[in-house]
């Protein structure tokens, strides 16, 4: 479980520090905005129609999350990888808590860090490169925790989520 950063915790010296936003904002046009309300409003439409009401509601959330997300700024968030675990702005995760990481580097689209948790409940990190070398990132990385080099392409729900400019 991650630590809030207070006085009493130590997080080592910083090797890699850069700052990335909370989520990717994504310019959305006219035809996005219409095409994905007819979608919502069909699927709206099929859950009355079934009488699945909780999945309307999650729709009409989903919905209205997207929305609010699109009128706002993200948060800039620090990450720093220390040598005795990783900081993502006020939370500590040391390095017995993670089980591995890869990278997904296919430029432009994809410049993207991935680290496991030890714990299948706890979400994937996922933390883009902007302009780091991937390399110096790896080397470091790879003295703390283990490389998935089985993992060649991006999560689909990240693929899925990118294509359709969901997050």
């Amino acid at each position: 479980m991650p630590q809030a950063i207070t006085g009493d915790v130590t997080t080592g010296n910083i090797i890699h520090e850069w700052e990335v936003a909370e989520y990717e904002r994504h310019e959305r046009g006219t035809r996005w905005y219409v095409i994905m309300t007819l979608l919502g409003g069909l699927l709206v439409g099929y859950a009355i129609f079934t009488g699945n009401f909780l999945f309307a509601l999650v729709i009409v959330l989903f919905a209205i999350i997207i929305f609010l997300q699109s009128h706002q700024d993200p948060h800039i968030v620090e990450f720093k990888i220390t040598d005795l675990g990783i900081i993502i702005s006020s939370r500590f995760y040391p390095y017995s808590e993670l089980a591995d990481f890869y990278l997904i580097y296919n430029p432009p689209a994809v410049k993207m860090l991935f680290i496991e948790p030890e714990s299948s409940l706890r979400p994937r990190i996922r933390v883009p490169l902007l302009n780091l070398d991937p390399n110096e990132i790896r080397f470091t990385l790879r003295q703390y925790l283990s490389e998935n080099l089985e993992k060649e392409e991006e999560p689909f729900s990240d693929k899925v989520a990118r294509e359709w400019k969901l997050h």
